[in-house]
Order: C-alpha cells, then structure tokens, then sequence
C-alpha cells in the first residue's frame, strides 16, 4: 500500500526549521524523527507546492552617471537605472522588478493609499516585494481590467498580490479597462462603486505604474488582445508614441485626442500628474521615445529603467551623454 503524502504541517516544520532556524538535513531529520532522506524530499515538496519560495538575489548595479543626468535633466524626484548590459530582455526584466520593488518600498510610509496599474514591468515589480506586513498600506487599483486574457499582469491579481505582502487592504476597479465607446465609458463612470475607487485612486500618495509603447513587439496592449496590428499601426499614424495607464500619449507628453482614450476606464491623466509619488518602471531601448513623453508630460516623480533606455532618451532629447 503506496505511503501517503506528507501533511502541509510536516512540510512547514521541516521547512522551518532548514531555512528559518538554519539546522542541517541530519538536524532537521532526528529532530523529527524521520530518516534524512525524508527531509530531502519534505524539503522537495515544500518548493513544488509553493510552501518555500527560493530567489536568487542578483547584485543591482546602477548607473550613476546616468542616474545624474536623468535628475538634472527632468527635474525628477528620483531615478534608478539598472546597469543591464549584456542581459537578454527577461533577464533586464526580472532585474528591473528587483530595482522597482526596491525603490518602491523605499517611498512607502506605514498606511499609505498605493495606486497600482499594470504590466510585465510591474508584475515583475510586485514579485521582487517582499513581505513588509507592518506598512498595512491599501492598495487601489488604478486602471480597470483585463478580465481573463491576461491574468498573471492584470491589475485586480496585482492589487491583491501588492496588498498581501505589505500587510493591507485592497480596492479593485471592478470595470473594464477599454469598453465599446465612449457612451458606456459615461455609464460606467457613474457606477456608484467605479466612482468610489476612481476617488481613493485620485487621492493615493503614491502610484505604481508602468509606461507602454506602440512597438508590436513590446506593446502591452497588442500582446493582451485589447488592440489589433491595425489598430495600433493607426495609433502610430495619429503620433502616439505610448501610454501611460492606457492615455494614449505624443512626443511632448500631451494626450493625444482620439476615440481610444474615451474608451478607458481608470484615472485621468490630470489626476494621475497630481499624486505626490509617481514611480514609473519601463524598460528597453524600445521604450524610450514613450518614457520620454512620459517625462515631458510630467507624469513620472520617479523613474526605475535600465541604462539602454535612458541612453536613447537623452539623445532624442538631443543630450549628449
């Protein structure tokens, strides 16, 4: 008769008392009177079943000079760039996360009221947070959903995900990010319940949030099914050069006045400028003609990117570095 699995309590002690308490696989194995080899594969279990996470911590170099240039130039409150050459586009990305979740903790006060947008910048943002339970900061979903296209970087799963590990609570803007036309965005607008975290959002002190572009090959939104190829060829056409919790954005900053925008549920861009801490985290050489609008319009306090992008962001700004 095949043995049955270990119990999660099991799992927990010998887990405990490996990585909390430092006892050795002999140690851990006589004190719960199982063979070592048991511990082996308690330990196994633990992992696979999402009881023990394991990380490696990367050294986080950054890029000074840049880091300068990016201050002076905009005027920023804060700029943090990842020295990220040679790395392929997952690896900036993770080590992005890592720079943003540092950065980000770093602005937060016990009881704030965090806005959170969307993205692979910030689901990587979130996953390198670690666990900080004092703070009990309420996290406000800022732009509405996804719905089930993409769930891991939708909003509402950020939401909770940033709420959990920093001890609070949490909001979701329970809508659609981009609706049908603008009529149903007025409908919607009124929802009692959409007005209501539209308002905590618009009083948060700070915001999380990431910057989009129109390149096919990075675009959020082309990748989350919420644009066509056409659709984001035709924003090209009208000079939108990215996004910033989905307001279509040009060159200068300013936003760009076509249907799309009416379509979004989520903060306005004038409420967005007006929070106190804007931490935006982009990454990638592609996305520097959208983190340069974003800085031109002011809507970023704080920027976490890597050194490739800045680099090309001075020179359209025509700056030598």
């Amino acid at each position: 008769m095949p043995k049955p699995p270990p119990s999660e309590e099991l799992l927990l002690r010998a887990a405990r008392l490996y990585y909390e308490e430092g006892l050795d696989q002999s140690q851990v194995a006589r004190q719960l009177g199982i063979s070592r080899s048991y511990v082996s594969r308690l330990l196994t279990e633990a992992r696979d079943n999402g009881l023990v996470e394991i990380r490696v911590k990367y050294p986080l170099a950054t890029n000074q000079e840049l880091q300068d240039c990016l201050l002076k130039c905009f005027g920023l409150q804060g700029a943090h760039v990842l020295a990220a050459n040679g790395l392929s586009y997952a690896e900036m990305l993770n080590r992005l996360g890592m720079l943003g979740a540092r950065a980000l903790v770093s602005n937060l006060r016990p009881r704030d009221v965090l806005g959170i947008g969307w993205g692979t910048a910030i689901h990587a943002t979130v996953e390198a947070v670690e666990v900080q339970q004092s703070l009990q900061v309420q996290v406000i979903q800022i732009i509405g959903g996804l719905g089930t296209l993409n769930p891991e970087i939708d909003g509402a799963a950020l939401t909770r995900r940033l709420a959990e590990k920093l001890g609070g609570s949490y909001r979701y803007l329970r809508a659609p990010l981009i609706v049908e036309s603008s009529a149903v965005t007025a409908v919607l607008l009124r929802e009692p319940t959409v007005r209501e975290v539209l308002t905590l959002a618009a009083g948060a002190r700070i915001a999380l949030v990431g910057i989009g572009t129109v390149d096919p090959e990075y675009s959020s939104l082309l990748r989350a099914g919420l644009v066509t190829q056409s659709e984001l060829d035709r924003l090209g056409a009208r000079r939108v050069v990215g996004d910033i919790c989905c307001r279509q954005i040009d060159r200068e900053g300013k936003i760009v006045d076509i249907a799309l925008n009416d379509r979004v549920i989520g903060i306005q861009a004038e409420l967005l400028k007006r929070i106190p801490v804007v931490l935006a985290v982009a990454g990638g050489i592609a996305k520097a003609p959208a983190i340069l609008a974003a800085l031109r319009g002011n809507f970023v306090k704080i920027l976490v990117t890597d050194e490739n992008a800045p680099r090309e962001v001075l020179r359209l700004n025509d700056i030598a570095v």
